[in-house]
């Protein structure tokens, strides 16, 4: 039996570069979104080419029963989930002042970018532990993608900060509990990375990279995320679990 890893807001973005980096260590994918078929059609095309098999398990995960439907259609396919990947997620559709914030803005943020992930982790954990307990050679992780957000401060979008530093705290609470059973649990926090969500900033961040704003001058990519996931994947940090790896140029070295 392959190695296999469900990824989350994989269809597009930082969730696409992480599919493409664990394809080329040799796991099947399984893509969970929420876009038409014809939308992501490309980008499992992509993940396919790299000699794996590609599933798309279309779904919201904030609905109970899409997270359940996903992880049914893993074990259908193929019997088996060695990589939880916990990276879909949203800043608020409008960035208001922390003095103007929504409730309902607050509310949408939360239950895509925290309780989803959560209650997904929960299931795909015990489904981890029924696998570890059947077989003792069966080896797999747990990873949690937040953001230097969860430490760095926006005062115009405070729902995505919360979310993410809520995103920390349950990487240190599943790798607690998962640790009896050998499942180590990580967290990446990327910084400014170039995808479709940070679209709408770009201006604003290449004047902030150009004046210095990061050690590293340059945005990340998608790759540079995936890269970090496969050493995770890999077990190259297996004695490691609850660990954060900063994947952002340096943004939260303090400097004078």
């Amino acid at each position: 039996m392959g190695k296999v890893a469900l990824i989350t807001g994989a269809g597009r973005g930082i969730g696409h570069g992480i599919a493409k980096a664990l394809a080329a260590e040799g796991y099947d994918i399984v893509v969970m979104d929420i876009h038409e078929e014809s939308v992501v059609a490309d980008a499992m095309n992509e993940i396919e080419a790299l000699g794996v098999q590609a599933l798309y398990a279309r779904g919201d995960v904030t609905k109970p029963e899409d997270r359940a439907q996903a992880l049914q259609a893993t074990r259908d396919r193929f019997g088996a989930l060695n990589v939880l990947v916990n990276n879909a997620g949203v800043g608020p559709r409008v960035r208001n002042d922390i003095l103007e914030a929504t409730e309902e803005e607050f509310e949408w943020v939360m239950r895509i970018n925290l309780q989803g992930p959560y209650f997904l982790t929960q299931a795909a954990a015990n489904w981890m532990v029924e696998q570890q307990q059947a077989d003792p050679d069966w080896r797999g992780c747990i990873v949690n993608v937040s953001s230097m957000s969860a430490t760095v401060v926006s005062t115009n979008r405070g729902e995505y900060c919360i979310s993410k530093a809520g995103v920390s705290m349950a990487t240190q609470l599943w790798a607690a509990r998962m640790g009896e059973f050998g499942i180590p649990v990580y967290e990446i926090r990327p910084g400014i990375i170039k995808t479709p969500m940070t679209a709408g900033v770009t201006a604003k961040y290449d004047a902030l990279i150009e004046g210095g704003l990061l050690v590293q001058s340059r945005w990340g990519f998608p790759e540079d995320i995936g890269r970090a996931v496969a050493m995770m994947a890999r077990g190259d940090i297996a004695y490691s679990t609850g660990q954060v790896v900063n994947v952002d140029g340096g943004v939260t070295i303090q400097r004078l």
